[in-house]
């Protein structure tokens, strides 16, 4: 998704480059940090999860060793709330922190209707509106910093469930010989309608197998985020079932 944000950006008169640990992408995108960080002021975080952000910002690439004039960061990674609650007593208080986690996968993205969940001060989030609204159409602010991540697992939980449960649904229609557009066409209309069902044939991940690293495989990750801003005495049972049927998910062909 940070590619097509990235492009949003350039196109909206932002002078924006990227950075991938792999993948240079187009010329306003490198693999090399010290082409990236020393002119660096505003950050947007779209890494993988929380192993990938601490090696972004204070293990390999050590943003907050090696961009000087870095003054804020976006946190758009889906992470458990409280890592990124923690990182305001990891990063300096000059650096305005905004956790602006983002739904509507790829197609959003390259779309630019991205649906932001938001967590920082009133002045904050106003400032940064601008920007988001280059990349997105809808804004949501939840709150202080961590409530946009906060909200985001929540979501996603529901996203998880909703992927579990349709895709179950159209292995037994299959059984029943049941035509899976028409399905699905019902399903729009019908009381069962869902993202992943009203997007079946967009979303890009719809139709995949469990894999670590892929999409379907974020969302084992994501539920893993959600469980650890769970509350103290929550019945995590169904959310944990979710988990593991989705784990267990195989590609589909139709």
């Amino acid at each position: 998704m940070g590619l097509p944000m990235l492009e949003a950006l350039r196109d909206g008169g932002v002078d924006a480059m990227g950075f991938d640990v792999v993948h240079p992408g187009p010329r306003y995108a490198t693999t090399n940090i010290m082409a990236f960080a020393p002119k660096l002021e505003t950050l947007f975080s779209v890494v993988r999860d929380e192993e990938q952000t601490d090696a972004l910002l204070f293990d390999t690439q050590n943003l907050m060793g090696t961009a000087p004039n870095l003054r804020r960061i976006f946190i758009c990674s889906t992470l458990s709330p409280r890592y990124v609650r923690d990182l305001r007593t990891r990063i300096p208080d000059h650096i305005t922190l905004i956790d602006a986690p983002m739904s509507g996968a790829a197609i959003a993205a390259e779309d630019r209707r991205l649906s932001f969940m938001l967590g920082g001060s009133d002045r904050d989030i106003a400032d940064a509106t601008p920007l988001l609204a280059l990349m997105g159409e809808h804004f949501h602010h939840m709150g202080d910093f961590g409530a946009g991540m906060q909200t985001k697992v929540l979501n996603n939980l529901l996203a998880a469930s909703h992927t579990a449960m349709t895709r179950l649904v159209l292995d037994w229609a299959d059984e029943a010989g049941l035509d899976t557009q028409h399905l699905l066409n019902l399903i729009e209309t019908s009381s069962g309608q869902n993202w992943l069902a009203s997007g079946f044939n967009t979303i890009e991940f719809a139709k995949h197998g469990y894999a670590p690293d892929n999409s379907i495989g974020i969302l084992v990750k994501d539920v893993d985020a959600a469980l650890d801003a769970a509350p103290a005495d929550a019945d995590t049972s169904l959310p944990k079932q979710v988990q593991a049927t989705i784990l267990q998910l195989r590609p589909r062909t139709s």
